[in-house]
């Protein structure tokens, strides 16, 4: 359309300028943060808000799998491309880091201050291995022996065998050995897998009208 008569014609904004975006990737966190949000809110039915903090921990798990490792092989390959907003790869990669301790502090604040106190008001307890009586310690330590035990498959480390392929988003122990194997071996550490054919929250029938869990990787721990 031309300009009716006299008149200049409107600037066309520069939609190149970097202060016309903000980062894709710290924009992303900022929505984690809105997941997170709906944990925080207590209008939402207990076990919803216990869902939203899992589906903001997964998220934040993929992002750093495939959004962070992404910058992370451009940094590596040398790549000085930058962000819409004008941001370098390690300005992002600085940004992300800083932003994301805050998420998950926030994570944590909402799960053991926020979500398993309202949890025990309800009747539903986490215990941690503090809070094991010596008839929960009992009933585990059997679970452990029939169900656990027979699952885990530690994997030696000597200077002999390389270090072992660890299946992404496994939860691992290190242990620490003693005595020789079969072959007159010390190897003095190895890792040991939590299963992941058990399931991760484990019920124990206690006396009582609270329902109480347990999580499997206290149970590994305790007793392996």
């Amino acid at each position: 359309m031309e300009p009716s008569g006299g008149g200049d014609s409107m600037d066309v904004p520069d939609f190149k300028a970097p202060q016309h975006y903000i980062n894709r990737e710290l924009s992303f966190l900022e929505f984690n943060q809105r997941v997170l949000a709906q944990a925080f809110d207590e209008s939402v039915p207990l076990l919803e808000r216990l869902r939203f903090l899992c589906i903001s921990s997964s998220n934040l798990d993929e992002f750093f799998e495939i959004r962070v490792a992404g910058l992370k092989q451009l940094h590596e390959l040398g790549s000085a491309q930058f962000a819409a907003d004008a941001m370098s790869i390690p300005d992002q990669l600085s940004a992300i880091h800083e932003r994301a301790l805050r998420l998950v502090a926030e994570q944590y604040r909402c799960l053991n201050e926020v979500l398993l106190p309202a949890m025990e008001k309800e009747g539903v307890s986490l215990l941690g291995r503090s809070a094991w009586t010596p008839e929960a310690t009992a009933w585990l330590e059997t679970y452990f022996e029939r169900e656990v035990e027979p699952v885990l498959s530690p994997l030696g480390l000597d200077p002999a065998r390389p270090f072992p392929r660890i299946q992404n988003k496994s939860l691992n122990f290190i242990v620490q050995l003693r005595g020789k194997d079969a072959f007159g071996r010390d190897s003095e550490h190895a890792i040991v897998q939590a299963p992941r054919s058990l399931p991760r929250v484990v019920p124990v029938p206690l006396a009582g009208n609270h329902r109480t869990f347990v999580l499997l990787p206290g149970i590994v721990q305790a007793f392996v």
